[in-house]
């Protein structure tokens, strides 16, 4: 059973709170990595370490969510071996999964401290659905240009 690691700052908490309970009935495994009490000092960067940290040892699937993603996107792909995304809808996060072997989802949480859209749950099931169900496609082409990251990883890391 894969592993699921959750993890959101003030403006992703709702949401990410709504998420964990939707993944558990779903029977999967689920850590919380935080936030979890709604802080509106926290930062984003804290907890896309913490899921990024898990999901490079342990493998598994991360899933972020902050105001509107793209920041705790850009932190959690700071870490070697972290491929995150912040997928506008299916096709993306399918594409996302079968060629780069995704394996953290960030989602726009826009939380009540923010003047923009969250996500509805309705949407981030779909999304998440799709990630957790779409495996790497393993082909050639696809694997000789993550090769091409790692190497980027070391080289520029």
């Amino acid at each position: 059973m894969t592993k699921i690691y959750l993890g959101a700052d003030h403006a992703g908490f709702e949401l990410k709170e709504k998420i964990k309970i939707w993944l558990s009935t779903q029977n999967l495994a689920v850590d919380d990595c935080g936030n979890y009490i709604l802080n509106p000092n926290d930062d984003y960067p804290d907890f896309a370490e913490k899921v990024a940290l898990r999901v490079v040892k342990n493998g598994g699937k991360g899933i972020l969510v902050c105001g509107s993603a793209e920041g705790i996107c850009i932190a959690a792909n700071k870490l070697k071996k972290i491929r995150a995304v912040n997928p506008h809808g299916l096709v993306q996060v399918k594409r996302a999964r079968l060629d780069e072997d995704a394996n953290i989802l960030c989602l726009p949480g826009g939380g009540t401290l923010q003047p923009i859209p969250g996500m509805s749950l309705a949407k981030a099931k779909k999304l998440i659905t799709t990630f957790l169900e779409t495996p790497f496609s393993n082909q050639a082409r696809h694997i000789r240009r993550l090769a091409k990251i790692r190497k980027l990883e070391e080289k520029y890391g």
